[in-house]
């Protein structure tokens, strides 16, 4: 009877784990750009991933008995695909966003193109093909002489484009 609950354990933990990679990579090819297709697949690298790593040592365990190694990889592994997978989303989004990556309209709300305090639901323009809510020219740091956006600390750093970590244009 013990066994049998084990390997239900075993079985729900990896296959949970690979249901939520299976239909987070089939919900890629829905995302219409890369903010929400990076958004999509945070269920599987956060739940999805430990799921598959804890069936897998319990596997384990069971089978070859109990290691402080083992213990101490999976443990180990399992804080690390959180803090990857968190760290690695969040430079991506960055990344998008400060390239000029175009945002799908329907990507609501954009907070990261407004001011801190604007609403990102009220839309001043009325042309139909324009992202909501985002000007054609603005963006994080579009304009190097640009004044820094109301309620926006910029510094050093801070991923404007005049800061001093050499990213940029190059010839301003």
């Amino acid at each position: 009877m013990g066994n049998t609950v084990v390997d239900v354990f075993i079985a729900a933990c990896v296959l949970g784990g690979a249901t939520l990679l299976l239909v987070s990579a089939l919900a890629m090819f829905r995302a219409k750009d890369a903010l929400s297709r990076i958004n999509v697949f945070s269920p599987a690298t956060g739940m999805g991933m430990p799921l598959v790593l804890v069936g897998c040592y319990t596997y384990t365990l069971q089978h070859e008995g109990f290691s402080v190694y083992r213990l101490l990889i999976a443990i180990v592994g399992f804080f690390a695909l959180i803090i990857v997978s968190s760290i690695a989303s969040n430079t991506l989004s960055r990344s998008t966003v400060l390239s000029g990556s175009p945002v799908h309209r329907y990507t609501r709300p954009n907070r990261l193109a407004h001011a801190q305090g604007e609403d990102p639901r009220e839309d001043s323009d009325s042309d139909e093909d324009a992202d909501p809510g985002v000007e054609p020219d603005a963006g994080v740091g579009s304009d190097p002489g640009s004044e820094p956006r109301p309620g926006v600390e910029s510094g050093p750093g801070d991923g404007t484009m005049d800061d001093s970590a050499g990213r940029g244009d190059p010839t301003a």
